[in-house]
């Protein structure tokens, strides 16, 4: 066929026709050009909810009305004013202490799980980790009744009284302990169940116990997962919501979290979304930053912990 018969093809049919014959012919650039679509779109989904809060916060609160997505004035007053208005680093401060108590107990608890899981054989492993990932599906609304009876001290067991934990830090823990505890349970139970035997049994040749060669051993190879794990659940429980409004009554004297000092700027009557907008972005600020500087991290976590070698 010549080169004339040729173009002749190229040239029948529509322009679909044709799109799709240089699609065919050039995948690549079909690949590029799908790449790049969904990287706008990701990018304008994850990033325009940031741009509005800076547009909400610059914007006077009464000329918050019939918005475009421009700011109606600039007044980047309101990040110094809030601060006199509501003790927002109690609130933060308290969330720290919340996400930081959670990921160490959450970190504690799942590196015994898994090593049972990962390298021990028992029987109904596998029926146990199943009812793991079913609980784990379980909606956070499911439990709040519950909750919410056990921390008020109303259930009663053998004539003893449960605690009364409620407006108190221990009331947001729990539940956020038992909420995030599946997920790092799945990803240390892949990690350790990579490590080599003969690493192991060096050490308890040596004499360690088996927490020993946990410890010393297992959870040191294993860092990649112990820090995704621990990251993943800090950022989730930072940046909770449900029980953290429902479990406390919004005094950061009892370990109210950062969503009690957003929801203080809004009063029965009125509420100032500019001020509002503006303590989310200093609430997320410090997320942010962590994303950023451990997102390697995260990564190579999740990807080493998917590939059984």
């Amino acid at each position: 066929m010549t080169t004339a018969q040729n173009t002749e093809i190229e040239s029948e049919g529509g322009p679909f026709t044709r799109w799709v014959r240089n699609a065919i012919d050039n995948p690549g650039k079909v690949h590029r050009a799908m790449f790049y679509v969904a990287l706008v779109f990701f990018l304008f989904t994850t990033l325009f909810p940031i741009y509005w809060l800076v547009v909400l916060a610059l914007t006077p609160n009464n000329l918050i009305v019939d918005m475009g997505v421009v700011p109606h004035g600039f007044n980047l007053s309101v990040f110094a004013e809030l601060w006199e208005l509501v003790p927002l680093h109690l609130y933060m401060f308290n969330s720290f202490v919340i996400a930081t108590v959670t990921t160490v107990y959450v970190l504690l608890v799942s590196s015994l799980s898994g090593y049972a899981f990962g390298r021990l054989e028992f029987r109904g492993k596998g029926g146990l980790l199943l009812l793991l990932l079913i609980i784990s599906f379980f909606p956070p609304a499911a439990f709040l009744l519950p909750l919410f009876k056990l921390f008020t001290g109303n259930v009663v067991v053998f004539g003893l009284h449960s605690p009364n934990l409620f407006n108190s830090m221990g009331a947001i823990i729990i539940p956020f302990s038992g909420l995030f505890l599946p997920l790092s349970v799945f990803i240390l139970t892949t990690f350790y169940s990579q490590i080599p035997d003969g690493l192991e049994d060096a050490a308890r040749v040596e004499g360690t116990t088996r927490f020993g060669a946990l410890f010393r051993v297992i959870m040191p190879l294993s860092a990649p997962g112990l820090s995704t794990a621990g990251i993943l659940t800090f950022i989730a429980v930072y940046n909770e919501f449900f029980f953290s409004f429902l479990l406390s009554t919004g005094d950061p004297e009892n370990g109210a979290p950062l969503v009690w000092g957003i929801l203080a700027f809004q009063g029965q009557y009125a509420s100032m979304y500019n001020y509002m907008a503006a303590a989310s972005l200093i609430g997320i600020l410090p997320i942010a930053l962590l994303v950023v500087v451990a997102q390697e991290k995260i990564v190579s976590g999740l990807t080493a912990g998917a590939i059984k070698e």
